[in-house]
């Protein structure tokens, strides 16, 4: 089988179709939860803890040069390095999030899929003549 053949018989198992709409429709929903977070949750959150926006809180790592705003935007314009760890507190909240959502979607899908126990099959014809028989030989 030459390479090609081979790879269009991998490429087009249903398999890897299903992971490929997978992938295209996380990166969508990956970012609905980053919507939900950053523009929904934070702020409430920031407000819990008097205001704190967690974006905004780095440390520099150098000497930020006279001139320069103070805001994480301007000093990373500057070239500054910084530890952006409110940044790293966000994308935990996003993680956490999309892990509880995708959580609830596959035990919901998988109640889905249990189904109740199929009924035992009807007992064949011929069986319950034979049955029939042996219940009137016994009489």
């Amino acid at each position: 089988m030459s390479f090609t053949q081979e790879f269009k018989q991998f490429a087009l198992k249903g398999n890897v179709m299903d992971l490929a709409v997978g992938v295209i429709i996380g990166g969508a929903f990956g970012k609905i939860v980053d919507s939900v977070v950053g523009d929904l949750i934070m702020p409430i959150v920031g407000r819990i803890f008097g205001g704190l926006d967690f974006s905004a809180l780095f440390l520099p790592l150098a000497q930020i040069p006279a001139g320069v705003g103070t805001t994480l935007a301007e000093i990373k314009k500057a070239g500054v390095p910084v530890f952006a760890y409110g940044n790293f507190i966000s994308v935990v909240f996003n993680f956490a999030i999309l892990a509880l959502i995708i959580f609830m979607m596959v035990k919901q899908m998988n109640r889905l899929k249990r189904e109740a126990p199929a009924a035992p099959p009807a007992t064949p014809e011929d069986i319950l003549l034979l049955r029939e028989i042996r219940d009137s030989l016994k009489k």
